[in-house]
């Protein structure tokens, strides 16, 4: 069965939009499923990753308690924790780890409406590519249909998390302190961009979770289409 799909792959390059049609409706007729159920199957799943992981990202802790995704502090502020912790005010390093990752947790709410635009835009041609390729490829198509609008979502509503959660007076506060120690390199640094990446990357991540569930585990196929679609795969 899989040789039939693979057949349309190598076609996309071997034959005209006409062709390629035929050639296409042969080996969904040959698969037992349509274009369009292909097609929806594989919606069906990005649909699924985006219900069942990144809303989780959106609760409470949904950062700051995954391991996966929890958001540390970017290199340039490692000297700003140690030397904090040295002092004896490791409550307020984790107070301010807590923080990015809280307007992380913000910032994913405005996610799921562009997820769900990508998904709907998804060709024939998107879905077959996804189904035959790497254990991420669903991932790598949201990534690259999503990533530049993700970022605009993201950047502002980190921005004013900062300011609503009391990240940015916990910040000036932590490197305040930090820059009176004596004989430190100062720091100044605007956490926004590191956050917008962290949380992004947080995102991918889970979805890629959920698709690497769906491709290896049978039980995880909660519907009829997808266990139809993805026996295509297997």
């Amino acid at each position: 069965m899989i040789k039939r799909i693979l057949i349309l792959v190598m076609a996309v390059q071997l034959v005209g939009c006409a062709e390629l049609q035929k050639v296409a409706n042969q080996v969904t007729q040959g698969t037992g499923l349509s274009q369009e159920q292909i097609g929806n199957g594989l919606r069906e799943a990005l649909d699924n990753g985006i219900k069942n992981q990144v809303s989780k990202l959106t609760a409470t802790n949904g950062f700051y308690k995954n391991e996966l995704v929890k958001i540390m502090l970017p290199e340039e502020l490692q000297a700003v924790d140690n030397g904090l912790r040295k002092i004896g005010l490791g409550n307020l390093a984790d107070e301010g780890i807590k923080v990015l990752n809280r307007a992380a947790e913000d910032a994913v709410k405005t996610a799921t409406p562009i997820f769900v635009n990508a998904v709907k835009d998804m060709s024939f041609t998107d879905a077959k590519n996804i189904l035959l390729g790497d254990q991420n490829a669903a991932t790598t198509y949201l990534q690259g249909k999503t990533t530049e609008s993700l970022t605009a979502s993201f950047s502002p509503v980190i921005k004013n998390s900062f300011s609503k959660v009391g990240a940015d007076k916990v910040w000036s506060n932590l490197i305040s302190k930090y820059n009176s120690i004596p004989f430190v390199n100062k720091v100044n640094l605007d956490l926004t961009q590191y956050v917008t990446n962290q949380a992004l990357k947080g995102v991918f991540t889970m979805i890629e979770v959920e698709e690497k569930g769906i491709r290896e585990k049978a039980g995880l196929r909660t519907s009829a289409l997808l266990k139809q679609v993805f026996a295509l795969q297997d």
